[in-house]
């Protein structure tokens, strides 16, 4: 799993909810309805927009130090983490019983699929 910190600029709309930016991620923005809604919504945009510059073989940009951020007179900037998790499909040997893989046949269940599923039950993954 790899990490990325960014800093975010915070924009407050006046009605209580946030426009959020990343100074070093031009194009990346995000609203949040509320500064705790900002927070998650500034997650999940840097988030993806770092899986979209890493599935596209694009180069990931430096992240600035929050000292040479500037903010103007209500704005704030906080740092952002995401983690991105390698989504590639990896080949393992799995042994199962031999009436178990007539049983996934019969119903059309893809293994991988199955055992996919049941492992991020069990680790309680999304």
């Amino acid at each position: 799993m790899a990490e990325y910190v960014y800093p975010a600029l915070f924009h407050p709309n006046g009605d209580g909810s946030f426009t959020i930016t990343y100074p070093d991620l031009p194009g990346c923005i995000s609203e949040g309805k509320s500064l705790g809604n900002a927070m998650y919504m500034a997650q999940s945009a840097l988030t993806q927009w770092i899986e979209y510059l890493s599935d596209r073989k694009q180069d990931i940009p430096s992240a600035s130090s929050l000292k040479d951020i500037e903010t103007e007179a209500d704005e704030f900037v906080n740092l952002i983490r995401a983690d991105i998790k390698d989504g590639r499909a990896v080949k393992r040997t799995v042994s199962i019983p031999k009436w178990m893989d007539d049983k996934v046949s019969e119903a059309g269940l893809s293994l991988s699929r199955v055992l996919q599923d049941a492992l991020k039950e069990r680790l309680n993954v999304g």
